[in-house]
């Protein structure tokens, strides 16, 4: 009831004083009740973190549909329906349906999947109070969560319940202690991998917590593991970084430019640079670099002169389709063909924002994503050159009703015609495959997909084969393998390899696998640098595996580049030893595996301890007949640092030590 009555002297106040639509900012007048405003309290949902595991979903990602709420701007706002209504659901928070469906009839545009969500709000501003979509388990049960809204508008605030309810999704909500967080979406994206992007908006605005603390409330909400923030513009009012910045893959960033030294192009090249200094993308890679135009306003001013702060970064994609914010013709061409070559195979359309943009908002601003409810999670590694002409492909494959088959479809040319090379070898929802390709092939085309057990099928990307990923053939290979074989050799295998010439060649990874496992690295071996003389190199696993292994080796240049070799395979039928693996990956983030052989069935004790030598987890327990064994091991919830873990199997006893790098 305090709720209600707080919302409703609320919602007469807004109406008296704001006869017109409130800005994406503060108004005057609303800076003055920030002073004494009290975010409201719903019983509604949960208020402590999931239980489980959450991933924030991408914004390219597949989507059931996006929230819109109808108010002023209905121009606008009838174009996005129009476009959107292609791709999904357009769910229309409103307060009254049938002026809703006149308006949008009467333009011209049909009511064929729109849904209607009779509410009260504040604001067309969706992208900063509506909810966030995120999956249990990276692929599991679909969650919403609902941050503090840093307006006081608390009808606006009250939205994310509403859709939750009606559509009885799950609702987590940070609005209290200790998990109290302010934030809005407009200044929020993530590559769906666990990293997210924020200007420092974010700190000012929970003064009341750390940083490490605004870190780990984000992680147990949203599952991001790694939060960048970013210095805030000095012209941008609202500091939401979609006013100048846009993921639009898993290694892609759009990034506003301003001509040299004008209004904020100096901060965003600073924060550009410090994020491409710092940080890598999920693969381990450089983010590639899109640069859009800022364009100036109808009066040629920018931002810093006081013109209005126009922007084609403020755009949203809705499965197949990018709707893009336009201005004036001369500037929208240049941008709306960029976006086209940067996301072949999306359709991409404009939208005139002219009438909306001096309240510093546009497109992105006023929707919001709804994830599906049964997604099919693809996260598909950078294909491996491992010789001139052959390839590994690798991909994390997760579904809630689980896989039924996968492939790798691939062509030398992006026409077509696209051959499949299916995934095999699972392990920890890991897959992969290999191929090789035409000698003279000069660029590879590539894209996943994957069909669940329920009869689901998602491509990545989400256009394929329209649009796909494509990988640079290096037809000269750091180093010219003449030969790489295996052999056992008294109780070890015996590796040798021999190199015509090498360029640049910083070493070598040796890396072994059971015949159910996964590529562990169990040795290195400095390469030659240059060298144009026949080279002969040899490594002794001393530990081996009994039963079939596969061994390659990862070769690395200078610059980082690398390499596979050939895979080479040993069969030792000789007796099986104790043997505690190197986890793999190491150091790594958030998950690893560990792999055991025992000769013997007993009772297998596996623990985890931090360096004081606390138990952390367990992770075996149990009695195991002899054979090759692995478990995984994840480090989330655990800060950066050295771990060790123990095996105990019958007298037997081991330990290793391994990093989690965060």
């Amino acid at each position: 009831m305090r709720f209600l009555q707080a919302a409703l002297l609320f919602s007469i106040f807004v109406t008296s004083v704001f006869p017109q639509e409130l800005p994406k900012g503060l108004t005057q007048a609303e800076r003055e009740m920030m002073r004494s405003y009290t975010a409201p309290v719903s019983l509604f949902g949960f208020t402590q973190p999931p239980a489980v595991p959450v991933r924030t979903m991408a914004e390219w990602e597949e989507l059931q549909g996006i929230i819109i709420t109808w108010t002023s701007q209905t121009t606008i706002l009838r174009q996005i329906v129009d476009y959107a209504q292609d791709e999904g659901k357009v769910y229309i928070v409103c307060s009254d349906s049938n002026s809703v469906k006149s308006s949008l009839t009467s333009g011209g545009v049909p009511l064929t999947n729109v849904e209607f969500l009779i509410a009260s709000f504040n604001s067309i501003w969706v992208r900063d109070y509506g909810p966030w979509a995120v999956y249990t388990n990276d692929a599991d049960s679909l969650y919403l969560v609902d941050w503090i809204y840093n307006r006081p508008r608390p009808l606006d605030d009250r939205v994310p319940e509403t859709f939750a309810s009606r559509y009885n999704i799950p609702l987590y909500q940070t609005t209290v202690s200790p998990y109290d967080f302010v934030a809005t979406g407009g200044n929020f994206m993530t590559d769906g991998h666990g990293t997210g992007f924020s200007s420092r908006l974010i700190v000012t605005e929970n003064p009341n917590k750390t940083e490490a603390q605004i870190d780990t409330i984000v992680k147990r909400f949203m599952g991001i593991d790694r939060y960048i923030k970013m210095t805030v513009l000095p012209y941008d009012g609202i500091h939401h970084i979609d006013m100048h910045m846009k993921l639009l893959d898993d290694e892609t960033l759009m990034v506003g430019q301003y001509p040299a030294g004008v209004s904020d192009g100096p901060q965003i090249e600073a924060n550009l640079q410090y994020v491409l200094s710092n940080f890598k993308t999920a693969f381990g890679r450089d983010f590639k670099v899109v640069r859009i135009p800022m364009p100036p306003d109808g009066s040629g001013r920018y931002p810093s002169s006081g013109g209005q702060y126009r922007t084609y970064t403020n755009s949203v994609i809705v499965n197949k389709t990018v709707i893009v914010p336009t201005y004036e013709l001369k500037y929208d061409t240049t941008a709306l063909r960029i976006y086209r070559e940067a996301m072949p195979g999306y359709r991409v359309v404009g939208i005139n924002c002219n009438s909306i943009i001096g309240q510093s908002g546009a497109i992105h601003c006023i929707t919001k994503e709804i994830g599906v409810d049964e997604p099919v999670y693809i996260k598909l590694y950078p294909l491996a050159q491992t010789s001139g002409t052959g390839f590994e492909a690798k991909a994390v494959l997760k579904t809630r009703t689980g896989i039924s088959n996968a492939a790798l479809y691939y062509s030398s040319s992006q026409a077509g015609p696209y051959i499949p090379a299916s995934f095999s070898g699972m392990v920890q929802d890991t897959f992969y495959t290999t191929f090789s390709v035409s000698p003279g092939t000069d660029t590879v085309y590539y894209y996943a997909e994957a069909a669940t057990v329920s009869g689901r099928s998602v491509k990545k990307p989400l256009v394929a084969p329209e649009g796909v990923l494509k990988h640079a053939v290096d037809p000269l290979l750091p180093v010219e393998l003449v030969s790489f074989t295996a052999r056992e050799s008294e109780g070890s295998v015996l590796l040798s390899w021999v190199t015509a010439t090498e360029l640049n060649n910083k070493g070598f990874e040796i890396e072994r696998r059971a015949d159910s496992g996964i590529w562990q690295v169990i040795g290195y071996i400095s390469g030659s640098g240059n060298s144009s003389e026949r080279r002969e190199y040899t490594f002794s696993d001393n530990t081996p595996l009994t039963g079939k292994s596969y061994y390659r080796l990862k070769q690395t240049d200078f610059s980082g580049a690398h390499s596979y070799s050939t895979v080479a395979e040993v069969l030792l039928t000789g007796e099986m030893q104790f043997s505690l693996e190197q986890n793999y990956p190491n150091p790594f983030n958030p998950s690893t595996v560990i792999q055991f052989q025992i000769p013997e069935a007993g009772n297998v004790s596996l623990k985890v301890y931090d360096v004081t030598g606390r138990e952390l987890r367990t992770l075996i327990n149990e009695y195991m007949q002899s054979g090759t064994w692995q478990a995984s091991f994840d480090g989330t919830g655990l800060a950066s640092g050295v771990y060790f873990y123990e095996i105990k199997v019958n007298s037997f006893i081991q330990n290793r030590k391994m990093i989690l790098l965060k």
